[in-house]
């Protein structure tokens, strides 16, 4: 019979070593897989979703805005690389605030990436649908069944085996950086910067003959953007997932997620200086574009190719998709083998030791949730609720999980200061502090700007107060002295 000990407000179950057996994990990705896994969880954004931030602040405004959000990942993700080497767990995020801040401040962390994670392949295949149907001429109704359909390939080739996830990864990956590096370049002979991407001006109108202002909607119009310039490196903080599967967390971790972070610096800047500049399309048309990219490879080879193109175009969703679904399953697998979730949900493969029961999890509640708002929110809500409303669940509960990751790594260095950190941050305190000031900033402007991220807050909230529930009626009573739990432990936590 289990053994039962109570710690604070929880409770922890002992398991003996058959327990953990049943939840292995293999050892297998190098520095360059992790740099995969952060580029090709981001790369998605790159293709589309940023451009929104055109029509709120003009080109110069979203410029801005992509500076003061690449500061705040520039925090973050300096933060998580001395952070990750110091705590090597799956359990990333949550392992960090679970030290820095107690049960409940890990599981809260550990809930906030959970809707990041289980939403946002949730919305990316539902852009890969769109582009498919468009591609194979399928009807409207059609949908659901590419959906289901991506799910099986994706889920399956992660269930496969971690040698061959990785390989996809970066497979998908450096295929989507070669689509956006033919774009650069096609691009430069085709740009008139101050023609095209300056054709926005005071109010959002469009200005037939460019030549606009850098700030059209003033110093205001850069806070309206800061949401959709999230979009540029949005998921990047997902690299420590695989720490327990890295060969040398230590000291690659480090490596992986800064190189990942300098990869997608380039190509935010790349992307948003050469694709509104490009002949023919402009930052006006592009705001509201929802293939920004397509469009601009359209305007420079003819729409002849279009569905030739559209297919380049896919290339960024599958790598956000394949390398989210490895997030998703690696997170809901740490909170489970920990006990904050059902213990279920982090058994691994017996041969593949795969987390498979928490990614078909994971997979089936995304597919449950964009299902249910295809078939009830009618046919001409369909999009917009899609592809506004459950990705900004997603962005807010990543905004809620960096506000608290700066905190954890704050208190990380007051109350921690003898911790033994493989990769010292070295903007410190004062680096995290920043991330999390922005990333409150953002969430505001996300509630005052649109409805649809009001929608999406309240949908949150829902989310929140289910397993908040569960948790306080059933989890805290079942915690299991999982690594991430132990390591708090030693450390007074």
């Amino acid at each position: 019979m289990a053994e039962t000990k109570k710690v604070g407000s929880v409770a922890y179950a002992t398991r003996d070593s058959s327990y953990f057996a049943k939840r292995g994990l293999i050892r297998h990705a190098n520095v360059w897989h992790l740099w995969a896994l952060g580029v090709g969880a981001v790369i998605s954004g790159h293709f589309s979703g940023w451009n929104g931030g055109l029509l709120q602040g003009g080109w110069g405004g979203m410029f801005i805005a992509t500076i003061v959000i690449g500061v705040m990942y520039l925090g973050l993700t300096f933060a998580i690389a001395e952070m990750s080497p110091a705590l090597p767990h799956t359990g990333a995020a949550y392992s960090f605030a679970r030290t820095a801040m107690g049960p409940w401040g890990g599981f809260l962390t550990g809930l906030a990436e959970n809707v990041e994670y289980v939403l946002t392949p949730a919305v990316i295949v539902f852009f890969i649908g769109s582009y498919l149907t468009g591609i194979f001429g399928t009807p409207d109704s059609f949908q659901p069944v590419w959906w289901v359909l991506a799910y099986i390939v994706f889920v399956g080739l992660n269930v496969w085996g971690v040698a061959l996830s990785f390989r996809v990864t970066l497979v998908v990956t450096l295929l989507a950086l070669a689509c956006l590096l033919v774009f650069w370049i096609s691009a430069i002979p085709n740009m008139d910067f101050s023609r095209w991407a300056l054709n926005i001006g005071p109010g959002g109108v469009e200005l037939p003959e460019g030549n606009g202002p850098f700030l059209p909607n003033g110093i205001i119009g850069i806070f309206y953007a800061l949401p959709f310039a999230v979009w540029l490196f949005l998921a990047v903080e997902q690299l420590p997932l695989a720490a327990e599967e890295s060969m040398d967390p230590k000291r690659d971790m480090p490596r992986g997620i800064i190189a990942a972070f300098l990869t997608l610096v380039v190509s935010a800047f790349a992307i948003l200086t050469l694709n509104p500049s490009v002949a023919g399309i402009g930052s006006f048309a592009l705001g509201s574009s929802g293939e920004p990219l397509l469009d601009g490879f359209k305007a420079i080879y003819g729409d002849g190719i279009a569905k030739g193109l559209a297919l380049v175009a896919v290339l960024g969703l599958i790598a956000s998709f394949h390398t989210i679904i490895f997030a998703q399953g690696r997170q809901i697998f740490s909170l489970s083998r920990a006990g904050y979730f059902p213990t279920l949900l982090s058994v691994t493969h017996d041969s593949r030791k795969t987390p498979h029961i928490a990614m078909v999890a994971g997979a089936l509640l995304g597919l449950a949730v964009i299902l249910s708002v295809w078939f009830l929110a009618g046919e001409e809500n369909r999009g917009s609720v899609i592809g506004f409303t459950l990705l900004n669940m997603a962005v807010f509960g990543a905004m809620l999980s960096y506000i608290m990751q700066g905190i954890s790594f704050i208190l990380l260095r007051q109350n921690q200061p003898n911790m033994d950190r493989p990769f010292r941050n070295p903007f410190g305190v004062p680096g995290a502090a920043l991330t999390v000031i922005i990333a409150a900033v953002t969430i505001y402007f996300q509630i005052t700007g649109d409805a649809a991220y009001r929608a999406g807050i309240l949908g949150v909230a829902i989310w929140f107060a289910v397993f908040i529930a569960y948790f306080a009626l059933v989890g805290r009573h079942k915690l299991i002295l999982s690594p991430e739990e132990e390591f708090a432990l030693e450390h007074k936590a």
